[in-house]
This record gives structure tokens, C-alpha cells and sequence, in this order.
């Protein structure tokens, strides 16, 4: 099933997003992340999400190291929460995003890295200024998307 058009529209508008991965103990690791979600046709749910490995700082110099990084090698389900709040509750909604993360490599064949970069430089000009081309991107391939929407009287669920 693709994506709803007014999901499409709040992963759009969002600026970040919390990223859950599994931690070693079994217990959700959560953090925020920025993160592009890119049309994909061939993809289950019509969307791929990217999300960078960047130089924000961090307490480790090489990205693979991240707790997210090694958290997704050991076992890459990830859920992504993406809302969005206003003072006006009839505003208000969210969309989790459940699915199997991924670390593309830079010298991954098909070009997928750079148009992952691509996208993500786009939509943060904050990236024009890193030098990401050496670092994985993540991609999360979507297995289930679920949702509510104030506007809507009913849960969403593709």
C-alpha cells in the first residue's frame, strides 16, 4: 500500500523525527535525527527514509561506532516517530514509521549513497558544509506505517 498523501505531506513539513533502535539490554535507544523521506516506487510503502551519519558532535569519531550504528548491525528493526504539535490540538497528529535500517556504504554500487545525500542536502543546507561523502547514510526500508491525525476521526494504519 502506498503512502497517504497527508503522511507524505507531515513527513514533508517535518524537521526531525526520534529514531528508536533495539540497545544490546533489549530496551528501545532513542534519538533525534534529521531525515528525508524519498519517492521510491519499487519500495513497499512507495517511501525510503535516509537519515545521515554526520558531524554533529558526537562521542565517537567514526560513525559505525554510533550506538545506532552498532544497535542496527546487531538486529536493524527501527521504529521513526515523526510528529507534529501545535497549541491547537485540531493540529495535532503523528506517523511511527516501523521498519529494517540499513548502513549504505559510500562505495555502494547503484549511486544510491550520493542520491541519499543528494536529498538529505537538499531539504538541510546545514549538509552543504559536511563532508558526508565518506560516511554511511542510513536508509530505513518501511514495513508498516501507523498514524493519527486530530483532523481525521480514526487511527491510520497502511
Amino acid at each position: 500500500m502506498k503512502a497517504d498523501p497527508a503522511d507524505v505531506q507531515l513527513l514533508d513539513s517535518a524537521r526531525s523525527a526520534t529514531l528508536a533502535t533495539i540497545s544490546p539490554s533489549g530496551l528501545p535507544r532513542l534519538v533525534p535525527v534529521c531525515f528525508v523521506a524519498v519517492s521510491d516506487p519499487e519500495a513497499e510503502h512507495g517511501i525510503r527514509i535516509y537519515s545521515a551519519l554526520d558531524h554533529k558532535p558526537k562521542r565517537v569519531s567514526e560513525p559505525r561506532w554510533l550506538a545506532r550504528a552498532r544497535d542496527i548491525a546487531a538486529d536493524p528493526r527501527v521504529s521513526l516517530l515523526v510528529d507534529r504539535w501545535s497549541e491547537d490540538w485540531s493540529k495535532l497528529s503523528w506517523l511511527r514509521l516501523e521498519g529494517v535500517a540499513s548502513l549504505i556504504a559510500p562505495d555502494a554500487p547503484g549511486g544510491e549513497h550520493a542520491a541519499a545525500l543528494s536529498a538529505l542536502r537538499r531539504r538541510y543546507p546545514q549538509y552543504l558544509e559536511q563532508d558526508l561523502e565518506t560516511r554511511p547514510v542510513m536508509r530505513i526500508t518501511l514495513r508498516r506505517v501507523t498514524g493519527w491525525s486530530a483532523a481525521s476521526t480514526h487511527l491510520l494504519s497502511v
